[in-house]
């Protein structure tokens, strides 16, 4: 870490208290990330199995790769919110936070009594961000939306792939991008409430934020008239910008993003004074349409050439290359390695491995809190209510709070 860390180990956003109904992925994000930075984020599940992203599969020492990715830092408390005992807890909850967030299917906060425009009228100081698949006022509101379907519907697999055969982009960047977005707009209407005392309603949808991440393709067949087409390993709007079979069998990606890295390309590495000269190719949009005659040769030069070979020749030049990696490639990548990118934290069922966030903020070093057992917290959050024994094991009885958490695995 840079600067001077704090030696509390506190974010950030210390002091902030999130409350979460949640499941699957983007609120899950929004709200690790949140986690992540400091704030206190208490996980409401249903003592029924919880969030269903923990049965997904069981890969991580009989978890789920999902939910050990999106949940270390919170705590989780069961709770039945169709109980009038349960739903009395989680206003209790909610009277004391900063943020509420869920991702319910459409129309499920606003049968419990937990929609944004209720809870506006009874915690005016409350900021809440529902995200939702297609947002309101439209005709696909009451839809139900996962990842695949959002990129589906906002195009994103039309450019994915290749013509004829459209593919979703591998990560699920429209649960991950909305989530994001969540934090954003959270963060700024906590600043907002810093002036005027008022919490806000966030609404943000996984349609919306695709169209959004499709900006560029959207406006090109705004005032084109077309359909823009996948190119596989590129893009679809530069030249050349691809992926490219080395002579020992690796695969090495060349990007250029102007006409001046075109012409090192052309020069330098392959030196082909004739391709840099040659009209058809010296403006990028001439470039994108002799695509595959410019894809032809530079195949061909790299078919010669060793990836070591091409790379150090590309840094050389100052031009953009990658190796072509799989997931296992970039488990034990050795730039992750180098800089202690993968850490541990605890789970029930012993310590994983799991990627530092992002940021890197300085004076703050990163939070590596726990994974969840499902209603581990419940009686530890009850008591912070002010809840006694009995009352917990009231409720208990009554099936408005799950079982008594037993422990950890050692």
């Amino acid at each position: 870490m840079n600067g001077t860390e704090d030696p509390s180990g506190q974010g950030p956003l210390t002091g902030l208290t999130v409350v979460s109904l949640e499941q699957a992925v983007s609120a899950p994000m929004c709200t690790r990330t949140l986690a992540d930075l400091g704030a206190r984020v208490i996980k409401i599940e249903n003592p029924a199995g919880g969030d269903f992203a923990r049965d997904y599969d069981d890969v991580v020492h009989g978890m789920a790769a999902h939910f050990v990715w999106l949940n270390r830092n919170k705590e989780s408390v069961t709770l039945n919110l169709k109980s009038p005992s349960g739903l009395e807890v989680m206003h209790r909850l909610l009277a004391g936070a900063d943020a509420f967030v869920t991702n319910l299917a459409p129309g499920a906060t606003a049968r419990l009594g937990l929609d944004a425009e209720t809870l506006e009228r009874r915690y005016p100081q409350l900021v809440t961000c529902e995200i939702s698949g297609y947002g309101g006022g439209g005709p696909l509101s009451a839809k139900r939306a996962y990842d695949l379907l959002a990129q589906a519907e906002s195009g994103a697999c039309s450019i994915t792939g290749l013509p004829g055969a459209p593919a979703k982009p591998g990560p699920p960047v429209a649960d991950v991008c909305t989530g994001l977005y969540g934090v954003i707009s959270i963060l700024a209407a906590l600043h907002s409430r810093g002036r005027t005392g008022h919490g806000a309603k966030i609404g943000v949808s996984l349609f919306d934020t695709m169209t959004e991440l499709m900006g560029y393709a959207l406006t090109w067949s705004r005032y084109t008239g077309e359909d823009m087409e996948p190119v596989g390993m590129g893009s679809p709007s530069v030249a050349p910008y691809s992926s490219y079979r080395t002579s020992d069998g690796q695969v090495v990606v060349l990007g250029t993003t102007n006409d001046r890295e075109w012409q090192r390309l052309a020069n330098e590495l392959l030196d082909r004074a004739d391709l840099a000269t040659a009209e058809q190719y010296r403006r990028g949009p001439g470039r994108v349409a002799n695509r595959a005659e410019l894809d032809r040769a530079i195949g061909q030069w790299c078919a010669r050439h060793t990836l070591a070979h091409i790379q150090k020749a590309a840094d050389d030049a100052g031009i953009g290359n990658a190796r072509y990696n799989t997931t296992t490639d970039v488990v034990g990548h050795p730039h992750l390695a180098a800089r202690e990118r993968w850490q541990e934290v605890d789970s029930p069922a012993g310590r994983v491995s799991t990627l530092l966030p992002p940021p890197d903020i300085s004076g703050h070093p990163p939070i590596l809190g726990p994974i969840p057992a499902l209603g581990e917290h419940t009686d530890t959050v009850l008591r912070d209510l002010g809840l006694d024994e009995e009352a917990i094991q009231g409720l208990r009885s009554e099936g408005a709070i799950g079982d008594a958490y037993i422990g950890r695995v050692s």
